[in-house]
Protein backbone atom coordinates (compact mmCIF):
# COMPACT_ATOMS: atom_id res chain seq x y z
CA UNK A 1 0.00 0.00 0.00
CA UNK A 2 3.00 2.54 0.64
CA UNK A 3 3.53 2.74 -3.03
CA UNK A 4 0.19 4.04 -3.53
CA UNK A 5 0.47 6.83 -1.18
CA UNK A 6 2.18 9.92 -2.61
CA UNK A 7 4.37 12.10 -0.30
CA UNK A 8 2.17 15.00 -1.24
CA UNK A 9 -1.50 13.47 -0.98
CA UNK A 10 -3.69 16.50 -1.11
CA UNK A 11 -2.03 17.69 -5.09
CA UNK A 12 -2.30 15.92 -7.48
CA UNK A 13 -2.53 16.61 -11.39
CA UNK A 14 -5.26 14.04 -11.82
CA UNK A 15 -7.49 15.59 -8.48
CA UNK A 16 -8.89 18.44 -11.38
CA UNK A 17 -10.54 15.57 -13.29
CA UNK A 18 -11.37 12.91 -10.59
CA UNK A 19 -12.84 15.71 -8.21
CA UNK A 20 -15.01 17.22 -11.71
CA UNK A 21 -17.00 14.14 -11.69
CA UNK A 22 -16.19 12.39 -7.57
CA UNK A 23 -17.79 16.00 -5.79
CA UNK A 24 -21.10 15.72 -7.53
CA UNK A 25 -21.33 12.04 -7.75
CA UNK A 26 -20.50 12.13 -4.07
CA UNK A 27 -23.72 14.49 -3.22
CA UNK A 28 -25.93 12.54 -5.58
CA UNK A 29 -24.83 8.83 -4.26
CA UNK A 30 -25.49 9.95 -0.35
CA UNK A 31 -28.54 11.35 -1.02
CA UNK A 32 -30.32 7.88 -1.68
CA UNK A 33 -28.92 6.86 1.94
CA UNK A 34 -29.46 9.84 3.27
CA UNK A 35 -33.20 9.72 2.71
CA UNK A 36 -33.53 5.77 3.06
CA UNK A 37 -32.01 6.88 6.82
CA UNK A 38 -34.68 9.45 7.10
CA UNK A 39 -37.53 6.83 5.81
CA UNK A 40 -36.45 4.60 8.22
CA UNK A 41 -36.36 6.89 11.18
CA UNK A 42 -39.66 8.00 10.43
CA UNK A 43 -41.13 4.39 10.14
CA UNK A 44 -39.24 3.53 12.87
CA UNK A 45 -41.58 6.00 15.03
CA UNK A 46 -43.87 3.22 13.88
CA UNK A 47 -42.34 0.65 16.64
CA UNK A 48 -39.79 -1.50 15.81
CA UNK A 49 -41.74 -4.43 13.93
CA UNK A 50 -42.29 -1.77 11.59
CA UNK A 51 -39.08 -0.72 11.04
CA UNK A 52 -37.54 -4.56 11.19
CA UNK A 53 -40.44 -4.84 8.36
CA UNK A 54 -38.36 -1.75 6.22
CA UNK A 55 -35.17 -3.51 6.89
CA UNK A 56 -36.11 -7.01 5.00
CA UNK A 57 -38.19 -5.50 2.19
CA UNK A 58 -35.76 -3.24 1.93
CA UNK A 59 -32.97 -6.08 1.15
CA UNK A 60 -35.37 -7.61 -1.33
CA UNK A 61 -35.78 -4.41 -3.37
CA UNK A 62 -32.04 -3.77 -2.99
CA UNK A 63 -31.61 -6.77 -4.42
CA UNK A 64 -33.77 -6.90 -7.80
CA UNK A 65 -31.66 -3.13 -8.46
CA UNK A 66 -28.44 -4.56 -7.20
CA UNK A 67 -28.89 -7.37 -9.95
CA UNK A 68 -29.48 -4.62 -12.73
CA UNK A 69 -26.50 -2.76 -11.71
CA UNK A 70 -25.01 -3.06 -15.09
CA UNK A 71 -27.75 -0.55 -16.33
CA UNK A 72 -25.85 1.78 -14.76
CA UNK A 73 -22.22 0.83 -14.21
CA UNK A 74 -21.90 -1.17 -17.98
CA UNK A 75 -23.12 1.91 -19.52
CA UNK A 76 -21.04 4.07 -18.23
CA UNK A 77 -17.76 2.27 -19.13
CA UNK A 78 -19.12 1.79 -22.88
CA UNK A 79 -20.44 5.40 -23.31
CA UNK A 80 -17.12 6.56 -21.40
CA UNK A 81 -14.95 4.83 -24.66
CA UNK A 82 -16.81 5.66 -26.67
CA UNK A 83 -16.68 8.94 -25.67
CA UNK A 84 -13.00 9.25 -25.44
CA UNK A 85 -12.80 7.79 -28.93
CA UNK A 86 -14.72 10.38 -30.25
CA UNK A 87 -18.23 8.27 -31.14
CA UNK A 88 -20.28 10.19 -29.12
CA UNK A 89 -22.97 9.13 -31.17
CA UNK A 90 -22.79 5.89 -30.66
CA UNK A 91 -22.59 6.01 -26.93
CA UNK A 92 -25.72 7.95 -27.23
CA UNK A 93 -27.48 4.79 -28.84
CA UNK A 94 -25.90 2.60 -26.13
CA UNK A 95 -27.82 4.85 -23.87
CA UNK A 96 -31.33 4.98 -25.72
CA UNK A 97 -31.16 1.05 -25.94
CA UNK A 98 -30.32 0.58 -22.02
CA UNK A 99 -33.55 2.66 -21.44
CA UNK A 100 -35.53 0.49 -22.98
CA UNK A 101 -33.94 -2.32 -21.46
CA UNK A 102 -34.46 -0.90 -18.08
CA UNK A 103 -38.24 -0.74 -18.92
CA UNK A 104 -38.41 -3.87 -19.90
CA UNK A 105 -36.72 -5.24 -16.94
CA UNK A 106 -38.80 -3.62 -14.53
CA UNK A 107 -41.85 -4.78 -15.46
CA UNK A 108 -40.07 -8.70 -15.32
CA UNK A 109 -39.55 -7.73 -12.04
CA UNK A 110 -43.13 -6.58 -10.99
CA UNK A 111 -44.41 -9.88 -12.42
CA UNK A 112 -41.49 -11.99 -10.71
CA UNK A 113 -41.57 -9.96 -7.48
CA UNK A 114 -45.41 -9.71 -6.39
CA UNK A 115 -46.51 -13.59 -6.20
CA UNK A 116 -42.87 -14.45 -4.96
CA UNK A 117 -43.28 -11.59 -2.18
CA UNK A 118 -44.31 -13.13 0.63
CA UNK A 119 -41.61 -16.66 -0.09
CA UNK A 120 -38.80 -14.07 -0.28
CA UNK A 121 -39.91 -12.12 2.80
CA UNK A 122 -40.24 -15.43 4.47
CA UNK A 123 -36.65 -16.63 3.08
CA UNK A 124 -35.32 -13.89 5.16
CA UNK A 125 -36.09 -15.24 8.51
CA UNK A 126 -38.80 -12.61 8.68
CA UNK A 127 -40.75 -13.11 12.79
CA UNK A 128 -44.61 -13.21 12.45
CA UNK A 129 -45.15 -9.57 14.00
CA UNK A 130 -42.26 -8.45 10.96
CA UNK A 131 -43.61 -10.02 8.10
CA UNK A 132 -47.24 -7.80 7.32
CA UNK A 133 -44.79 -5.26 7.32
CA UNK A 134 -42.64 -6.31 5.21
CA UNK A 135 -45.20 -7.06 2.96
CA UNK A 136 -46.64 -4.33 2.86
CA UNK A 137 -43.91 -2.35 1.64
CA UNK A 138 -42.42 -4.83 -0.85
CA UNK A 139 -45.70 -5.19 -2.81
CA UNK A 140 -46.02 -1.30 -2.70
CA UNK A 141 -42.99 -0.31 -3.77
CA UNK A 142 -42.50 -3.00 -6.54
CA UNK A 143 -44.65 -0.63 -8.42
CA UNK A 144 -41.67 2.02 -8.77
CA UNK A 145 -38.88 -0.82 -10.21
CA UNK A 146 -39.32 0.64 -13.70
CA UNK A 147 -38.81 3.70 -12.42
CA UNK A 148 -35.67 2.87 -10.55
CA UNK A 149 -34.00 0.77 -13.59
CA UNK A 150 -34.93 3.97 -16.27
CA UNK A 151 -32.69 5.80 -13.60
CA UNK A 152 -30.00 3.77 -13.10
CA UNK A 153 -29.50 3.81 -16.67
CA UNK A 154 -30.05 7.07 -17.05
CA UNK A 155 -27.51 7.93 -14.83
CA UNK A 156 -25.06 5.64 -16.55
CA UNK A 157 -24.95 7.51 -19.77
CA UNK A 158 -25.14 10.54 -18.43
CA UNK A 159 -21.87 9.87 -16.50
CA UNK A 160 -20.41 8.14 -19.68
CA UNK A 161 -20.74 11.61 -21.06
CA UNK A 162 -18.85 13.02 -18.28
CA UNK A 163 -21.96 14.72 -17.09
CA UNK A 164 -22.42 14.18 -13.08
CA UNK A 165 -24.03 17.14 -12.81
CA UNK A 166 -27.35 16.60 -13.47
CA UNK A 167 -27.84 13.22 -12.14
CA UNK A 168 -27.08 14.93 -8.92
CA UNK A 169 -29.74 17.36 -9.63
CA UNK A 170 -32.36 14.66 -10.19
CA UNK A 171 -31.38 12.36 -6.99
CA UNK A 172 -31.18 15.11 -4.79
CA UNK A 173 -34.86 16.36 -6.10
CA UNK A 174 -36.00 12.92 -6.03
CA UNK A 175 -34.95 12.18 -2.75
CA UNK A 176 -36.10 15.46 -1.18
CA UNK A 177 -39.58 15.18 -2.42
CA UNK A 178 -39.03 11.80 -0.98
CA UNK A 179 -38.62 12.53 2.28
CA UNK A 180 -41.43 14.71 2.41
CA UNK A 181 -43.97 12.63 1.08
CA UNK A 182 -42.67 10.02 3.51
CA UNK A 183 -43.22 12.09 6.36
CA UNK A 184 -46.67 13.67 5.01
CA UNK A 185 -48.01 10.34 4.30
CA UNK A 186 -47.28 8.72 7.59
CA UNK A 187 -47.72 11.46 10.20
CA UNK A 188 -50.28 13.57 8.52
CA UNK A 189 -52.35 10.71 6.68
CA UNK A 190 -51.54 7.98 9.37
CA UNK A 191 -50.72 5.87 6.71
CA UNK A 192 -48.43 3.67 8.52
CA UNK A 193 -45.52 2.15 6.18
CA UNK A 194 -47.43 1.79 2.94
CA UNK A 195 -46.94 5.53 3.52
CA UNK A 196 -43.32 4.90 3.47
CA UNK A 197 -43.70 2.90 0.24
CA UNK A 198 -45.62 4.97 -1.88
CA UNK A 199 -43.53 8.15 -1.48
CA UNK A 200 -40.91 6.35 -2.88
CA UNK A 201 -42.99 4.82 -5.92
CA UNK A 202 -43.94 8.92 -6.65
CA UNK A 203 -40.16 10.78 -5.94
CA UNK A 204 -38.41 7.78 -8.35
CA UNK A 205 -41.61 8.28 -11.07
CA UNK A 206 -40.53 11.95 -11.46
CA UNK A 207 -36.59 11.00 -11.49
CA UNK A 208 -37.16 8.51 -13.81
CA UNK A 209 -39.13 11.03 -16.64
CA UNK A 210 -36.40 13.91 -15.59
CA UNK A 211 -33.58 10.97 -16.90
CA UNK A 212 -35.63 10.20 -20.25
CA UNK A 213 -36.24 14.02 -20.90
CA UNK A 214 -32.72 14.66 -21.05
CA UNK A 215 -31.28 11.50 -22.75
CA UNK A 216 -34.26 12.30 -25.64
CA UNK A 217 -32.72 15.67 -26.11
CA UNK A 218 -29.52 14.29 -26.29
CA UNK A 219 -30.24 11.69 -28.79
CA UNK A 220 -31.79 14.55 -30.77
CA UNK A 221 -28.87 16.35 -31.03
CA UNK A 222 -26.89 13.66 -31.92
CA UNK A 223 -29.42 12.26 -34.44
CA UNK A 224 -30.07 9.24 -32.81
CA UNK A 225 -33.19 7.48 -32.82
CA UNK A 226 -35.65 7.21 -29.59
CA UNK A 227 -36.84 4.13 -31.10
CA UNK A 228 -35.47 0.26 -29.31
CA UNK A 229 -32.83 -0.98 -31.68
CA UNK A 230 -33.24 -5.14 -31.16
CA UNK A 231 -29.21 -5.74 -31.87
CA UNK A 232 -28.82 -2.87 -28.94
CA UNK A 233 -31.11 -4.38 -26.17
CA UNK A 234 -29.11 -8.04 -27.39
CA UNK A 235 -25.72 -6.64 -27.17
CA UNK A 236 -26.42 -4.66 -23.87
CA UNK A 237 -27.97 -7.69 -22.01
CA UNK A 238 -25.08 -9.73 -23.22
CA UNK A 239 -22.90 -6.91 -21.98
CA UNK A 240 -24.23 -7.00 -18.42
CA UNK A 241 -24.43 -10.67 -17.41
CA UNK A 242 -21.26 -10.66 -16.37
CA UNK A 243 -22.24 -8.16 -14.18
CA UNK A 244 -25.65 -9.39 -13.14
CA UNK A 245 -23.69 -12.66 -12.04
CA UNK A 246 -21.40 -10.23 -9.70
CA UNK A 247 -24.15 -8.31 -8.65
CA UNK A 248 -25.88 -11.59 -7.85
CA UNK A 249 -22.79 -12.93 -5.74
CA UNK A 250 -22.38 -9.61 -3.93
CA UNK A 251 -26.51 -9.56 -3.03
CA UNK A 252 -25.88 -13.13 -1.61
CA UNK A 253 -23.73 -11.71 0.50
CA UNK A 254 -26.17 -9.03 1.58
CA UNK A 255 -29.54 -11.02 1.95
CA UNK A 256 -27.35 -13.93 4.09
CA UNK A 257 -26.15 -10.88 6.48
CA UNK A 258 -29.96 -9.58 6.97
CA UNK A 259 -31.30 -13.79 6.90
CA UNK A 260 -28.65 -14.00 10.03
CA UNK A 261 -29.76 -10.75 11.98
CA UNK A 262 -33.00 -11.74 11.62
CA UNK A 263 -32.29 -15.29 13.23
CA UNK A 264 -31.15 -13.72 16.06
CA UNK A 265 -34.18 -11.43 17.08
CA UNK A 266 -36.21 -8.96 16.03
CA UNK A 267 -33.92 -6.21 18.13
CA UNK A 268 -30.65 -7.51 15.39
CA UNK A 269 -32.86 -6.72 12.58
CA UNK A 270 -33.97 -3.83 13.36
CA UNK A 271 -30.37 -2.74 14.63
CA UNK A 272 -29.19 -3.66 11.24
CA UNK A 273 -31.20 -2.29 9.34
CA UNK A 274 -29.70 0.67 10.58
CA UNK A 275 -26.23 -0.22 10.97
CA UNK A 276 -26.27 -1.42 7.51
CA UNK A 277 -27.55 1.81 6.26
CA UNK A 278 -25.29 3.54 7.87
CA UNK A 279 -22.23 1.40 6.11
CA UNK A 280 -23.91 1.86 2.96
CA UNK A 281 -24.26 5.95 3.38
CA UNK A 282 -20.43 5.85 3.78
CA UNK A 283 -19.82 3.25 0.79
CA UNK A 284 -21.76 5.13 -1.32
CA UNK A 285 -19.80 8.44 -0.44
CA UNK A 286 -16.50 6.56 -1.48
CA UNK A 287 -18.44 4.83 -4.66
CA UNK A 288 -18.07 8.59 -5.68
CA UNK A 289 -14.70 8.51 -6.28
CA UNK A 290 -15.10 4.78 -7.74
CA UNK A 291 -17.72 6.31 -10.50
CA UNK A 292 -15.67 9.20 -11.37
CA UNK A 293 -13.10 5.94 -11.60
CA UNK A 294 -15.38 4.20 -14.50
CA UNK A 295 -16.05 7.24 -16.37
CA UNK A 296 -11.84 8.61 -16.12
CA UNK A 297 -10.85 5.14 -16.70
CA UNK A 298 -13.05 3.95 -19.64
CA UNK A 299 -12.36 7.62 -21.24
CA UNK A 300 -8.39 6.87 -20.64
CA UNK A 301 -8.62 3.31 -22.55
CA UNK A 302 -10.97 4.59 -24.72
CA UNK A 303 -8.29 7.06 -26.14
CA UNK A 304 -5.35 4.54 -25.50
CA UNK A 305 -4.07 6.27 -23.01
CA UNK A 306 -2.40 3.41 -20.85
CA UNK A 307 -0.14 5.09 -18.78
CA UNK A 308 -2.94 8.34 -17.85
CA UNK A 309 -4.84 5.22 -17.15
CA UNK A 310 -2.29 4.07 -13.91
CA UNK A 311 -1.98 7.18 -12.82
CA UNK A 312 -5.45 8.33 -12.37
CA UNK A 313 -5.89 4.66 -10.79
CA UNK A 314 -3.33 5.18 -8.21
CA UNK A 315 -4.07 8.34 -7.29
CA UNK A 316 -8.01 7.18 -6.71
CA UNK A 317 -6.86 4.70 -5.05
CA UNK A 318 -4.70 7.14 -2.35
CA UNK A 319 -8.24 8.88 -2.34
CA UNK A 320 -10.15 5.93 -1.00
CA UNK A 321 -7.56 5.60 1.54
CA UNK A 322 -7.95 9.08 2.99
CA UNK A 323 -11.95 9.04 2.83
CA UNK A 324 -12.20 5.47 4.81
CA UNK A 325 -9.97 6.67 7.33
CA UNK A 326 -11.61 10.47 7.54
CA UNK A 327 -15.04 8.22 7.84
CA UNK A 328 -13.31 6.14 10.74
CA UNK A 329 -12.54 9.36 12.81
CA UNK A 330 -16.59 10.26 12.05
CA UNK A 331 -18.54 7.35 13.29
CA UNK A 332 -16.64 6.84 16.27
CA UNK A 333 -17.04 10.43 17.50
CA UNK A 334 -20.66 9.92 16.41
CA UNK A 335 -21.06 6.22 17.91
CA UNK A 336 -22.65 7.45 21.46
CA UNK A 337 -25.73 9.02 19.37
CA UNK A 338 -26.11 7.34 16.49
CA UNK A 339 -28.84 5.45 17.34
CA UNK A 340 -31.16 8.61 18.50
CA UNK A 341 -32.80 8.99 15.47
CA UNK A 342 -33.77 5.25 15.01
CA UNK A 343 -35.04 4.29 18.55
CA UNK A 344 -35.69 4.69 22.01
CA UNK A 345 -35.67 0.79 22.20
CA UNK A 346 -32.68 0.61 24.82
CA UNK A 347 -31.65 -3.02 23.69
CA UNK A 348 -31.44 -2.17 19.97
CA UNK A 349 -30.09 1.27 20.57
CA UNK A 350 -26.78 -1.28 21.95
CA UNK A 351 -26.93 -3.29 19.31
CA UNK A 352 -26.33 -0.45 16.98
CA UNK A 353 -23.43 1.02 18.86
CA UNK A 354 -21.93 -2.13 18.98
CA UNK A 355 -21.78 -2.89 15.41
CA UNK A 356 -21.26 -0.02 14.14
CA UNK A 357 -17.75 -0.60 15.98
CA UNK A 358 -16.54 -2.81 12.91
CA UNK A 359 -18.24 -0.63 10.46
CA UNK A 360 -16.02 2.13 11.72
CA UNK A 361 -12.89 0.19 11.42
CA UNK A 362 -13.92 -1.29 8.22
CA UNK A 363 -13.49 2.04 6.43
CA UNK A 364 -10.31 2.16 4.55
CA UNK A 365 -10.34 -0.96 3.32
CA UNK A 366 -13.81 -0.72 2.14
CA UNK A 367 -12.20 2.28 0.65
CA UNK A 368 -9.84 0.54 -1.57
CA UNK A 369 -11.69 -1.79 -2.31
CA UNK A 370 -14.83 0.41 -3.92
CA UNK A 371 -12.32 2.09 -6.02
CA UNK A 372 -10.72 -0.85 -7.23
CA UNK A 373 -14.08 -2.27 -7.93
CA UNK A 374 -15.19 1.02 -9.82
CA UNK A 375 -11.78 0.74 -11.84
CA UNK A 376 -12.01 -2.33 -13.18
CA UNK A 377 -15.55 -1.85 -14.02
CA UNK A 378 -14.49 1.26 -16.12
CA UNK A 379 -11.98 -0.75 -17.90
CA UNK A 380 -14.99 -3.56 -19.05
CA UNK A 381 -13.23 -6.19 -16.79
CA UNK A 382 -16.79 -7.71 -16.08
CA UNK A 383 -15.80 -11.33 -16.58
CA UNK A 384 -13.21 -10.92 -13.77
CA UNK A 385 -14.85 -8.96 -11.39
CA UNK A 386 -17.75 -11.82 -11.95
CA UNK A 387 -15.14 -14.61 -11.19
CA UNK A 388 -13.64 -12.46 -8.03
CA UNK A 389 -17.13 -11.87 -6.50
CA UNK A 390 -18.13 -15.34 -6.68
CA UNK A 391 -15.09 -16.28 -4.48
CA UNK A 392 -15.11 -13.78 -2.02
CA UNK A 393 -18.60 -14.73 -1.46
CA UNK A 394 -17.96 -18.22 -1.00
CA UNK A 395 -15.13 -16.96 1.49
CA UNK A 396 -17.69 -15.22 3.35
CA UNK A 397 -20.63 -17.40 3.82
CA UNK A 398 -18.93 -20.31 6.11
CA UNK A 399 -18.35 -17.23 8.47
CA UNK A 400 -21.44 -15.77 8.36
CA UNK A 401 -23.80 -19.34 8.74
CA UNK A 402 -22.23 -20.69 11.90
CA UNK A 403 -22.83 -16.94 13.47
CA UNK A 404 -26.33 -18.26 14.64
CA UNK A 405 -24.94 -21.27 16.35
CA UNK A 406 -21.66 -19.61 18.47
CA UNK A 407 -23.56 -16.68 19.33
CA UNK A 408 -24.12 -16.66 23.28
CA UNK A 409 -26.19 -13.28 22.97
CA UNK A 410 -27.69 -11.45 20.67
CA UNK A 411 -24.74 -8.33 20.80
CA UNK A 412 -22.40 -10.93 19.90
CA UNK A 413 -24.23 -12.62 17.19
CA UNK A 414 -24.34 -9.16 15.50
CA UNK A 415 -20.92 -7.83 15.92
CA UNK A 416 -19.73 -11.19 14.53
CA UNK A 417 -21.88 -11.24 11.61
CA UNK A 418 -20.33 -7.38 11.06
CA UNK A 419 -16.65 -9.21 11.67
CA UNK A 420 -17.67 -11.94 9.15
CA UNK A 421 -19.14 -8.51 6.56
CA UNK A 422 -15.52 -6.81 6.84
CA UNK A 423 -13.52 -10.54 5.98
CA UNK A 424 -15.76 -10.35 3.17
CA UNK A 425 -14.46 -6.73 2.07
CA UNK A 426 -11.15 -7.89 2.87
CA UNK A 427 -11.44 -10.59 0.19
CA UNK A 428 -12.66 -8.38 -2.30
CA UNK A 429 -9.68 -6.21 -1.74
CA UNK A 430 -7.48 -8.76 -2.29
CA UNK A 431 -8.53 -10.15 -5.44
CA UNK A 432 -9.30 -6.33 -6.82
CA UNK A 433 -5.65 -5.74 -5.73
CA UNK A 434 -4.29 -8.70 -7.37
CA UNK A 435 -5.94 -7.98 -10.90
CA UNK A 436 -5.04 -3.60 -11.18
CA UNK A 437 -1.40 -4.81 -10.26
CA UNK A 438 -1.51 -6.84 -13.40
CA UNK A 439 -2.05 -5.70 -17.29
CA UNK A 440 -4.58 -8.03 -18.70
CA UNK A 441 -7.07 -5.25 -17.83
CA UNK A 442 -5.92 -2.44 -20.12
CA UNK A 443 -7.40 -2.85 -22.94
CA UNK A 444 -7.59 0.45 -24.90
CA UNK A 445 -10.06 1.23 -28.16
CA UNK A 446 -13.74 2.25 -28.46
CA UNK A 447 -14.85 -1.29 -27.82
CA UNK A 448 -13.47 -3.93 -25.50
CA UNK A 449 -13.47 -7.50 -27.03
Amino acid sequence: MATLLSAAPFRHRHDREIFALAVPTFFALIAEPLFLLTDAAIVGSLGTQALGGLGIAGQVLLTLAAVCVFLAYGTTAAVARKFGAGDVPGGVRDGVDGLWLAILLGIAAIGIGWPLGPWMIDLLGASPEVAPYALTYLRISLLSTPFLLVIMAGTGVLRGLQDARTPLVVAVASYVGNAALCATFVFVFDWGIAGSAWSTVIAQGGGAFWYVAAIARSARREGVSLAPSLAGLRASASAGFALFLRSVSMRVVALVTTAVAARLGDESIAAHQVSYNIWALLVFAMDAIAIAGQSIVGRYLGAGDVRGTRHATRRMVEWGVMSGLLFTVVVFLVLPWAHVPFTSDPSVAALIVASLVVVALMQPLSGVTMVLDGVLMGAGDQRYLAWASLWTMLAFLPFALVIPSLATSETGGLVGLWIAFAVWILARAVTLGLRARGEAWLVTGAHRP
